[in-house]
This record gives structure tokens, C-alpha cells and sequence, in this order.
């Protein structure tokens, strides 16, 4: 939709759900369905008065913008920042086309992810708004938290670029909030289980593998007696509590095997990020519990732990470890070395029981 204006004829610009002037840009989402609800009726996915105001403001996004230019947007590009409500189908169509730009879109993943994360914010608001609770909006937001535990994922692996770790720590946050209220619309829809309930359930107690996490609120034992009986017998939820028992009770050896063994793709890409932490505590053991004229061979460390040579020494070196090597090339981890501290800033080594596998 062109316009003309005294500047010259363009297009119009965006919304994003992070707005000052929307009712919606604070708190978590929130269904109400027993009560009197909106109704969307615009036909885009950005409202055109939302578009003309981006627009004017030159607020516009890399992937909005019509032949790269800051003053031009499209209909057809825009994702809205809500105002007007947009009813499920084209929340649909939006969803589909911002998940569509993490494959195929040129620019650092980082850009990317920035752009997708707050729309779809603006999708759960939409759908929070006109207390849409069906299978269709279960399904979308089963889409969203794999975004967010793709983008935890990659944007883990590029730890070292700036403000990525702040990038991290909002995705985490937005992830919770989002998995939580899936949960909800299980229990909304408890007339039946879902075909994905039990893995997604599984995944909040995956979480709490990881020490920098937002914080969940209530203790896992009272989030369990929450759960049907169905869903904590499931497959999933056994898999994803035994592993979490393994990691608290030191047993690296089991935990590492479990994982590589029974882990769905998505489990795999949740847990890969906090892999390090699990593994930094198998190191710290071996150091304050091994010999100290009888240093502990690589060879042992990369079987249990399952993680390649290079980014096991990385990873020594990291937690303040010095490592020896032998006149066979063999290399060791000294014990009782005083030097052992996590690293403030986190890990950056990566894991090398990633899957690469496509999500969605």
C-alpha cells in the first residue's frame, strides 16, 4: 500500500509489541475464557495506521523495508505491534512468515532473532487478547517455545559478540513465560492430552539443569503434583527427571549416556547450552577427588563426558585448569589443582552431541 506524502511516495512501516502506548507491552500472557472477548477483524498482519506510524517515524526493520529502503514498508512485510486485533488465521500467516526468516533470511542470526522475538510477542498478545485458547493456538505456541529454545541454542554458540549474552537472558525469560502458558492451555483443553504435552512438560524440568535461569518460581515437587498422572508416568517426563536426578547426584557417567541415548531432538537442543555446567561439575569432582601423582587421562574424561578433545581442554582451561601432556602425546588432568573457579561470563565451548537437525 503506497501513500504519498511531501517527502515522496512510499510504503508503510511496523508495529512491535514493545510499543509505550500499547495496553499490551507489559506483563505475561493471560487467558480469561470464560469471559466477553475482542474479535479481530484486520486483515494484515501490521494494522495500517500501525504501518503509517512506523513509517513516519523511520522505525522500521531490516526485513520490513521495501528494496532496503528505512522509509518504505509493505503490508505484506510488516508484522504489527498490536493495536488493532488480528484474528487467528492471519496470526497464523504471521507466525508462519517470521519463522520462516530463521533459514532463510541473510543477516547474523542475532538481527534475525531480535526481529522474530518481539513479533512474536505481539502474536501472543493477539491471541491473549481475544482469549483464543483452541488447538490451533496450542499449536502456535508450541511453535514459539521451539523458536526460543533454537534461538537459546545459537545464540549460545555465539557468546563472544556483544550484547549476546544479554540476548540470552531475555530469550530464557520470554521462554518461560511462553511455556507457561502453554501449560495453561493444556489445562484449558484437559479434556483430552495433547499429542506434545508430555515432551513440552519435560522441558521445564530441563531447565532447571542450568544454574542462570530466570527464576520459576514454586519447587519442582510442587509443580509435579500439578501434573495428571498420565503425563508424569509419560516416557518424556521419566527421561527428563531421571536425567535431572543424574546431574544433582553426580552421576556424569549415566547422565551423559542417558541423554545421547533417549533425548528427543528438542530435549537435546534445550539441555546442549547448560551440557558445560554439567560437565564443568564432573571436572571439579575429578580434580578435588583424583590422586594427586595420578592425573586423570583425557581419554576417560571424553567417554564419560562426551565431548571432543579440543573443546574438553577448552573447556579445563576455562575453569582455571592447567592440563599435562606425556611423551606419547596422551594428555591428563592434574588433581588437587587450588586454581578451579566457573568462569563468570559462562561457557563458550559448544557441545558435541548437537543435533542438526531442522525443529520445526
Amino acid at each position: 500500500m503506497q501513500r504519498r506524502s511531501g517527502k515522496g511516495t512510499y510504503q508503510s512501516p511496523l508495529p512491535s509489541s514493545s510499543d509505550a502506548n500499547s495496553p499490551r507491552s507489559h506483563g505475561d500472557d493471560h487467558f480469561s475464557p470464560n469471559t466477553a472477548s475482542l474479535v479481530g477483524t484486520c486483515p494484515d498482519m501490521c494494522p495500517a495506521k500501525e504501518r503509517a506510524q512506523r513509517e513516519r517515524l523511520r522505525d522500521l526493520s531490516v526485513f520490513e523495508r521495501v528494496d532496503g529502503n528505512p522509509k518504505r514498508s509493505s503490508p505484506d512485510l510488516a508484522v504489527k505491534k498490536p493495536s488493532d486485533m488480528r484474528p487467528l488465521p492471519v496470526l497464523q500467516k504471521t507466525l508462519d512468515y517470521l519463522l520462516s526468516l530463521l533459514d532463510s533470511s541473510p543477516y547474523p542470526f542475532e538481527i534475525v532473532h531480535d526481529f522474530v522475538f518481539d513479533r512474536t510477542r505481539s502474536i501472543r498478545q493477539d491471541l491473549s487478547m481475544q482469549n483464543i485458547v483452541n488447538d490451533q493456538a496450542i499449536h502456535m505456541y508450541e511453535e514459539m517455545v521451539k523458536f526460543h529454545i533454537t534461538s537459546h541454542r545459537k545464540l549460545a554458540s555465539c557468546w563472544s559478540k556483544p550484547d549476546v549474552s544479554s540476548l540470552c537472558y531475555l530469550n530464557m525469560e520470554q521462554m518461560m513465560k511462553c511455556l507457561l502458558t502453554l501449560f495453561d492451555l493444556y489445562r484449558i483443553n484437559r479434556k483430552s492430552i495433547k499429542k506434545n504435552e508430555a515432551e513440552f512438560h519435560s522441558l521445564y524440568v530441563l531447565l532447571h539443569l542450568g544454574c542462570k535461569i530466570p527464576k520459576m518460581g514454586e519447587s519442582l515437587s510442587l509443580w509435579y503434583r500439578q501434573l495428571s498422572p498420565s503425563i508424569l508416568r509419560s516416557e518424556q517426563m521419566r527421561f527428563a527427571r531421571t536425567l535431572l536426578r543424574y546431574s544433582q547426584l553426580g552421576n556424569f557417567k549415566h547422565f551423559f549416556a542417558l541423554l545421547a541415548s533417549e533425548a528427543t531432538d528438542l530435549q537435546l537442543c534445550l539441555a546442549e547450552p547448560f551440557l558445560n555446567e554439567v560437565r564443568a561439575q564432573a571436572i571439579l569432582y575429578i580434580n578435588y577427588a583424583g590422586y594427586k601423582l595420578q592425573p586423570y587421562p583425557f581419554t576417560h574424561l571424553l567417554k564419560i563426558l562426551m565431548i571432543k578433545e579440543s573443546d574438553l581442554e577448552t573447556l579445563c582451561v576455562e575453569c582455571g585448569l592447567e592440563t599435562s601432556t606425556d611423551e606419547s602425546g596422551s594428555k591428563f588432568l592434574p588433581a588437587k589443582q587450588t586454581s578451579f573457579c566457573l568462569p563468570k561470563a559462562g561457557f563458550r565451548t559448544s557441545s558435541s552431541l548437537a543435533s542438526e537437525k531442522v525443529l520445526r
